[in-house]
């Protein structure tokens, strides 16, 4: 029974990615339909409908939400490590927490220094 532990955790976080994935492509394709849809019928497809289009794929948060997310699987994961009863898997838990805890910080720091450059760069291309 004590082995299916460590399988169904890696289940559940792979489960989790392969759900992001499917409706991140599930997204991308309803933006190719409707982009396909209007050039079959001939409608114009102007700049500001391929930006509107582009936007809801790109949302200026996302490294936010990516961020938050690492960084509480990570913050879970370690306080399994710190609530678990058997020492000797503390410290190989506590450095698995570790990973996402880095690539949450990480998403953090470019949601924080990219996403506010781009958002000044927005800002002056629509007041220019």
């Amino acid at each position: 029974m004590d082995e299916f532990i460590p399988i169904v955790l890696f289940l559940t976080i792979g489960g989790t990615f392969a759900v992001a994935f499917y409706f991140k492509y599930r997204t991308r394709h309803d933006v190719q339909d409707t982009v396909r849809t209007a050039i079959e019928r001939g409608d114009p497809l102007s700049p500001e409908i391929i930006e509107t289009l582009a936007a809801s794929l790109a949302s200026p948060h996302a490294d936010l939400r990516r961020g938050i997310i690492s960084l509480a699987l990570g913050a879970a994961v370690f306080l399994m490590a710190i609530f678990i009863d058997q020492p000797e898997a503390q410290g190989p838990l506590t450095g698995v927490a570790m990973f996402p805890i880095l690539v949450g910080i990480a998403y953090l720091g470019l949601w924080f220094f990219i996403g506010r450059k781009s958002l000044m760069a927005r800002r002056g291309h629509a007041a220019a």
